[in-house]
């Protein structure tokens, strides 16, 4: 018997903006308590598990062979803070981290901080996040999520008895900063509606929260807000910060009740981020034009733009991105030519170099380096065929200790089998477009060849070629995994976003078309043989790739799509929509709404054959609300003229990030690999 797909009811409402007027039938689907959405939801769910039940034993399978690469009772390197080793730790058969710590020296007895475990029993989803440990080592504040709409719940520890104080916050981000009184806690809350962060709170050990005061209001609907403490633990900073630009008000941390300073008054287009390192306050910005960004510095007392006086200068050709800073030395991360650079320099300026990396696919940064008096820098180095190592370096001997290699299980992994490259495709534009690739060197690459490409290419957001366990589930079975580095990330530096954001957005999607066209005409796989791949944002680009050109793809995988652009984008209710606006256009002015209008993923499906499709969603997401993939499908079902496959998978108790244990999100993963392993008639 057939199994016939949900048909959608049409619901015609008219959508009017600048004289045009959009026809949306599934406009309806807007309304997560509405039960006849819920039951469509739950049809389309129905559909995709009797579709693909011949899939089911291969999704169980995948799911194994995946968990058994992964080491289960693994720990994290601890690292130190103010006198205590902190780290994080899993256990065989248990699917949350425990969070423990040891005074002064590993060998001491651990205490256990908090065991999720524990927590999150009964909890269909549970995230801890926002871990602060007060100045006196006794009090922790933590946060809790059991809805999986990044609205957490902040409370309070006492480390010595064990009792959770009464105090709780609700409505937050998750992240919390003491004063150095150890009574007084500085917080960020979200509007209830579009979930912005927009307050900074201060509140009160032992007091309600309904008596906290509002520290900071954040009225611009672009920017959000937050609240950290700088490294040096001298400063607790306020930062704002929109698409474009950013602002910082800073207050001694042994001052709680005194008044945040603005640092530097924002200015449209001025982005900065501040570090404190004794009398100085050194200022990472693109003040001047500098695109790729440099380094400035300034006395404590004269922190307005105006004062700032260079530091490490602007560079064409380096992005520069971070920088750490010690007593001794201050360490820059630099990306040069889409690769990770480290360069290590002592304040007196005796010393200067960069660590040696050798590949071209690789990953690397600084890692967890909270303590400030040490000589000793913690990165992570690792290559697209290889683990990743946790590294501790000796900045003044240049020794390097490897504290930790990823461990992966079953006996069947050698770095040795696996081979990774670095390509270059020509846009249509002829700007060069780089592609990172890894595949098993017995794998052909004669056209034969199955291949998963993957690209982001949003926010600046660079996905760099990072190893992955799970991917050699692929690998072993033939498949080139590549990344193409499209134009809308900072892979080879600032002007690389600028050049796939706004009135030029279109360039991250004929990138990754073009990529495809190059891997195809290379040799690297066949259109038969390409599947792509993309959540998010980048679920916006597999919609767009699928209208621009199907026929490249025999299956595409969007996770979380951003597909209903134009009717987001002029609802300011929605989650993340109004701070977007310097990202993807304000389509309340004409100019943008059309240009949005004409690759909106939703906005442009047409009557014509796609390739086979699965798209997962979730009911609570908070950053791409449920209904766009949903509408998205149930317009693809009425329009397309072929008869591969369009799933839509929705979790009806996760959000943006999916399910919450260790191993329940790799059943998702095993849902996307079965779907494309099934296309390609590797079932078993």
């Amino acid at each position: 018997m057939q199994i016939k797909p949900p048909v959608a009811k049409k619901v015609p409402k008219s959508l009017e903006k600048h004289g045009d007027i959009r026809i949306d039938d599934y406009y309806w689907m807007n309304d997560r308590e509405n039960q006849e959405v819920l039951d469509h939801l739950n049809a389309e769910n129905s559909y995709y598990h009797n579709m693909t039940a011949h899939t089911k034993a291969l999704q169980d399978s995948l799911f194994l062979e995946m968990k058994s690469r992964i080491k289960e009772d693994d720990s994290s390197v601890p690292y130190k803070l103010n006198g205590y080793w902190y780290s994080t730790r899993y256990e065989t058969g248990k699917e949350y981290p425990i969070y423990a710590r040891s005074e002064e020296s590993l060998d001491n007895p651990e205490e256990v901080l908090f065991d999720c475990n524990i927590l999150a029993e009964g909890h269909e989803f549970f995230n801890l996040r926002g871990i602060s440990i007060a100045p006196n080592n006794e009090l922790a504040a933590f946060a809790v999520d059991t809805v999986s709409r990044r609205q957490y719940t902040i409370q309070v520890k006492n480390l010595k008895t064990g009792e959770i104080y009464p105090d709780s916050i609700e409505n937050t981000t998750g992240s919390s900063v003491w004063a150095d009184d150890n009574r007084t806690l500085f917080y960020t809350k979200k509007d209830p509606v579009t979930l912005r962060s927009d307050k900074i709170y201060k509140h009160v050990l032992g007091t309600s929260s309904d008596k906290d005061e509002l520290v900071f209001h954040e009225t611009d609907d672009t920017y959000s807000t937050f609240v950290y403490k700088s490294k040096s633990r001298k400063f607790i900073i306020i930062g704002s910060v929109s698409t474009l630009t950013s602002e910082y008000q800073i207050l001694e941390a042994n001052n709680p009740n005194g008044n945040f300073k603005v640092f530097s008054p924002r200015k449209r287009g001025l982005e900065y981020s501040i570090s404190h390192y004794k009398d100085r306050f050194y200022v990472l910005t693109n003040k001047d034009g500098a695109t790729n960004f440099k380094l400035m510095q300034t006395s404590l007392d004269k922190t307005d733009s105006e004062s700032w006086e260079e530091f490490i200068p602007h560079r064409e050709d380096v992005l520069l991105e971070d920088v750490d800073i010690f007593k001794d030395y201050y360490v820059l991360s630099e990306r040069k030519n889409g690769l990770n650079e480290l360069k290590i320099t002592k304040w007196d300026n005796t010393t200067s170099y960069y660590l040696p990396f050798d590949s071209e696919t690789y990953v690397a940064g600084t890692s967890v380096n909270l303590d400030f008096d040490t000589q000793t820098l913690r990165y992570f180095y690792n290559e697209m065929g290889a683990p990743y190592a946790i590294i501790d370096f000796d900045m003044a001997t240049k020794g390097k200790t490897i504290l930790k290699e990823l461990e992966v299980l079953g006996g069947k992994f050698d770095k040795a089998n696996y081979e990774t490259k670095r390509v270059w495709a020509t846009a249509r534009d002829g700007v060069k477009v780089p592609i990172s690739m890894v595949y098993h060197k017995n794998t052909p690459l004669d056209g034969t060849s199955p291949l998963l490409q993957y690209a982001y290419g949003s926010y600046g957001n660079t996905i760099d070629p990072y190893f992955s366990s799970i991917r050699l589930s692929l690998l072993d079975r033939g498949f080139v995994y590549a990344i193409a580095h499209v134009r809308g990330g900072e892979y080879l530096g600032r002007p690389w976003y600028e050049d796939g954001k706004l009135l030029r957005k279109k360039n991250t999607f004929t990138d990754f078309i073009d990529c495809s066209k190059f891997l195809i005409s290379e040799n690297y796989t066949s259109a038969e043989r390409l599947y792509a791949s993309g959540g998010s944002a980048g679920g916006l680009l597999m919609g767009a790739v699928v209208n621009m050109a199907p026929e490249l793809y025999n299956g595409v995988i969007a996770a979380v799509p951003f597909v209903d652009v134009v009717t987001t984008m002029l609802d300011d209710t929605i989650p993340l929509t109004t701070g977007e606006y310097d990202e993807w256009g304000n389509p309340n002015e004409k100019e943008y709404y059309e240009y949005m209008k004409s690759y909106s993923p939703y906005d442009n499906v047409e009557a014509k054959a796609y390739p086979n499709m699965y798209v997962s969603t979730g009911l609570h997401d908070s950053q791409v609300q449920y209904w766009e993939p949903a509408k998205w499908v149930a317009k693809l079902r009425e329009m397309k003229t072929d008869n591969n496959l369009l799933f839509l998978d929705t979790n009806m108790d996760a959000g943006h990030g999916g399910a919450s244990g260790r191993f329940e999100s790799l059943k998702e993963t095993a849902k996307e690999y079965a779907f494309i392993l099934d296309l390609e008639g590797k079932v078993l």
